[in-house]
C-alpha cells in the first residue's frame, strides 16, 4: 500500500497462524477481503479499504494480519492512534516468529520514529531486523554509529587508494 512501509503479502499472512484451525471458507473470504483492502487503498479509496479490513477482522477476530493491515489504512487516514491500538493487537496475536509480527513491530517502529519516540523506535526495530524484516535490519544498520563510522573509514580508503595514497 505505501512503499515506506512493508507490504503484507498472501504468503506473509499465512504463515501467521495455523490457518487450518479455521474454517476453509472463512480463511478464504478473510483473504478476499485483505486483498479487496489492498487494491482499494492501492487506488486511492483508503475509507473503502478500512471497510475491507473491518470485514476480514469480523470473520476472524483472532487472525493478526487483518489489524496490522488495518493499522496500515488507519496510518494513512492520519489514525494513527488507532494504528497504534491495531499494531499491538497484531503483534499480541500473532506468532512469535512469523512474518505479520515483523511488519507490525517495523510499522509501529516507524511510527515511534515519526512521533520522535527513539528508545521505543529503536526496540522494535531491533525485534523486527531480528524476525528478518528487511527494513527493519536497514533501519538498524543506518542508525548504527559504529556501522556508520566504519562505512565512512572504508570509504576513506577507498578514496585514498584511487588517489594512489595507498
Amino acid at each position: 500500500m505505501n512503499p515506506n512501509l512493508p507490504e503484507v503479502t498472501d504468503d506473509q499472512t499465512s504463515d501467521d497462524h495455523d490457518d487450518a484451525q479455521y474454517n476453509e471458507d472463512d480463511i478464504k473470504k478473510v483473504k478476499q477481503y485483505e486483498k479487496s483492502g489492498v487494491e482499494a487503498a492501492e487506488q486511492g479509496n483508503l475509507e473503502e479499504s478500512l471497510k475491507f479490513f473491518n470485514m476480514a477482522i469480523q470473520v476472524l477476530p483472532d487472525r493478526a494480519s487483518g489489524y496490522n493491515n488495518r493499522a496500515q489504512a488507519k496510518r494513512m487516514l492520519h489514525d494513527v492512534d488507532g494504528a497504534l491500538i491495531d499494531l499491538n493487537t497484531a503483534i499480541e496475536l500473532s506468532r512469535e516468529s512469523s512474518k505479520v509480527r515483523a511488519l507490525a513491530f517495523t510499522q509501529r517502529a516507524s511510527i515511534f520514529k515519526f512521533r520522535g519516540q527513539t528508545e521505543e523506535a529503536k526496540k522494535d526495530f531491533q525485534i523486527a531486523a531480528d524476525l528478518g524484516n528487511p527494513i527493519a535490519k536497514q533501519e538498524m544498520i543506518l542508525n548504527n554509529p559504529y556501522a556508520a563510522l566504519c562505512n565512512q573509514m572504508l570509504s576513506q580508503v577507498f578514496e585514498d587508494t584511487r588517489a594512489g595514497k595507498c
